[in-house]
C-alpha cells in the first residue's frame, strides 16, 4: 500500500509538475502533450477534480478529471499517471472516488486502449469498472512515445461508484468474473497473432496481445491486425448488445451476450 499523501492541486507551479510526470510518462510531440498547465488552472478553478500523489516533496502520480453529464452524476476522468508497481494510481482512483461521492455523483467515466492487458486488469479486476462502448479512432492519430503508430481506438470504462463489486474493490477484494466452462474463446492470440473463433455462445473470452506496447515497434504488422481483430469481435458485441463482465487471467475479456 502506497504511502503517497493525496491532495487537490490549485497553483500554477503544482500544474508545471503535472506536466514534468505526464511528459515522462508519454514523452509527446511539442503540442500534444494530454493536457496543459492552461487547462488545469482552468479545471481546478471551475470546481473540477485535479489532484496528485506525492511521495515527500516529489510528485509521483496525478489525475485530472471534469464533471461530465448527466449534469450531477457523472465524473469523467480524462487523464492519470503514476508510477507503476506502487499502487499510487490506485490511490489516486480511490481518491476521486471519494471526491466524486461527497458531491453526489454516481459514477466515474473514462476512456483506456483496450488492447494494453495491465490496464484492462487494473480497471475491471482492481477497480470493477465495466467497458460499455466501443470508440474506435477516438482520439484521431497519436504521436506520444506509446501510441505513435497505431490507431486510437478506446472503450468507455463506466465505473458506477456503489455497486456491490466496486465496493468490494475499494476494499481491496479484486473483480472475479464467472467463466462457465462452455465459454467459447472469440478470440484468442497464437504466436502473437489474433485467431478467431465462435461468436454465438451465451459466454465469449475475447483475448488481447500481451504485450501490445512492444508488439507496435517490434511487429506493426501482428500489431494491427489485433487492433482490427478486437474492434470487430469487442467492438462488435458491445454494438450488438453484450455486457462485459470481467477481465480473465489478466488476458482476455469474459463478455456475456444478451437474452
Amino acid at each position: 500500500m502506497t504511502g503517497a499523501v493525496l491532495r487537490e492541486l490549485h497553483f500554477i507551479e503544482e500544474f508545471e509538475d503535472v506536466m514534468k510526470l505526464f511528459d515522462g510518462i508519454w514523452r509527446p510531440d511539442p503540442g500534444s502533450a494530454p493536457v496543459t498547465v492552461e487547462m488545469m488552472r482552468a479545471l481546478s478553478h471551475a470546481g473540477n477534480y485535479v489532484a496528485g500523489a506525492y511521495e515527500g516533496d516529489r510528485l509521483v502520480g496525478a489525475s485530472v478529471a471534469f464533471l461530465g453529464a448527466p449534469p450531477g452524476q457523472v465524473l469523467h476522468s480524462h487523464v492519470t499517471g503514476a508510477a507503476i508497481g506502487r499502487g499510487i494510481g490506485f490511490a489516486l482512483k480511490l481518491h476521486q472516488r471519494t471526491w466524486a461521492l461527497t458531491r453526489g455523483l454516481d459514477r466515474i467515466t473514462w476512456t483506456y486502449d483496450p488492447l494494453v492487458r495491465r490496464n484492462a486488469h487494473f480497471n475491471l479486476a482492481k477497480l470493477g469498472a465495466r467497458p460499455e462502448e466501443y470508440l474506435p479512432s477516438f482520439y484521431g492519430a497519436m504521436d506520444d512515445a506509446i501510441n505513435a503508430g497505431d490507431e486510437s481506438d478506446r472503450v468507455l470504462a463506466v465505473w458506477r461508484l456503489t455497486q456491490p463489486h466496486v465496493l468490494a474493490a475499494a476494499r481491496r477484494e479484486p473483480s472475479t468474473p464467472a467463466v462457465p466452462p462452455d465459454a467459447a474463446a472469440a478470440l484468442t492470440d497464437r504466436d502473437h497473432r489474433p485467431i478467431f473463433g465462435p461468436t454465438d455462445a451465451r459466454t465469449l473470452l475475447v483475448a488481447v496481445p500481451e504485450d501490445i506496447e512492444a508488439l507496435r515497434r517490434t511487429d506493426p504488422g501482428a500489431a494491427k491486425a489485433w487492433r482490427h481483430a478486437v474492434r470487430d469481435v469487442l467492438g462488435g458485441l458491445l454494438r450488438e448488445g453484450a455486457s462485459i463482465t470481467g477481465f480473465h487471467r489478466k488476458s482476455c475479456y469474459v463478455v456475456e451476450r444478451a437474452g
